[in-house]
């Protein structure tokens, strides 16, 4: 940035940009050095740091939002279901996904998610106990009859190399397994794709599970960006769980 900046003449006080005495949060000076790129305006009376949620503000009420695709963010979310991961990644643009291969992980790592309605309900709750004890039960008692066919040789279980004979068995036993089989999974989106999913996922509208996970993704991009998550309100809804509004849903 300095190198850009000197190639102009001195009296541009373009330097000056970098001394800037307020320091703005990573996501924040990147997105507004990109914003200022954009009109090459780093002179004396450009916005200044003190000034940016002036600036930020602007940004989002016109919905001139492609500066804020410069920002991203990463999450590992774990303790999830394999229906939450499945909504989640509906959301294309501007996201990256990497999630756990129940093709290749074997049973020894399985783990389940209990639905909110069962936790405070002892008869759903023994039922979801026996349902996921009976889940991992069937899982391996296929997986081993699997792994007994494949050391008499059938064909459709062959494989090259062990990874891939690992694989051709577990890809079978995998569809035993319910939606509520834990499913982590590792997210980068930038600042206008996590603004989007938040107020798709954190609305009122949303199942529980989801809206409260990006309840907390909300709460830490708040965090650490403030000014780029300014316009969100947030709500108590009756269920005891909170969602998440603003007036500007398209940035």
């Amino acid at each position: 940035m300095k190198s850009f900046l000197a190639g102009f003449p001195k009296d541009y006080d373009f330097l000056k940009y970098l001394r800037d005495p307020k320091v703005l949060y990573s996501a924040e000076a990147l997105t507004k050095v990109a914003g200022q790129t954009c009109y090459v305006s780093f002179g004396p009376g450009r916005t200044w740091n003190k000034d940016a949620q002036r600036y930020f503000d602007n940004i989002i009420t016109s919905g001139h939002g492609s500066v804020l695709e410069h920002a991203n963010f990463t999450f590992l979310i774990w303790g999830v279901s394999r229906s939450f991961t499945h909504e989640l990644v509906r959301h294309r643009a501007g996201c990256a996904y990497s999630q756990v291969s129940q093709r290749y992980v074997s049973g020894r790592v399985l783990r389940f998610v209990e639905r909110e309605e069962y936790q405070s309900d002892k008869t759903l709750h023994k039922l979801f106990e026996d349902r996921i004890d009976r889940a991992y039960q069937e899982y391996s008692q296929m997986a081993d009859y699997l792994y007994q066919k494949q050391g008499k040789g059938e064909k459709i279980l062959s494989g090259e190399v062990k990874t891939d004979l690992r694989k051709k068995v577990q890809q079978v036993a995998r569809s035993l397994l319910p939606n509520e089989t834990e499913a982590p999974i590792v997210v980068t989106a930038n600042v206008r794709a996590w603004r989007h999913m938040i107020n798709m996922r954190a609305s009122n509208h949303s199942e529980i599970e989801i809206r409260k996970v990006f309840f907390s993704i909300y709460k830490l991009l708040k965090r650490v960006s403030p000014m780029l998550f300014s316009d969100f309100k947030v709500v108590h809804l009756p269920d005891s769980t909170y969602s998440v509004t603003t007036e500007f849903p398209k940035v």
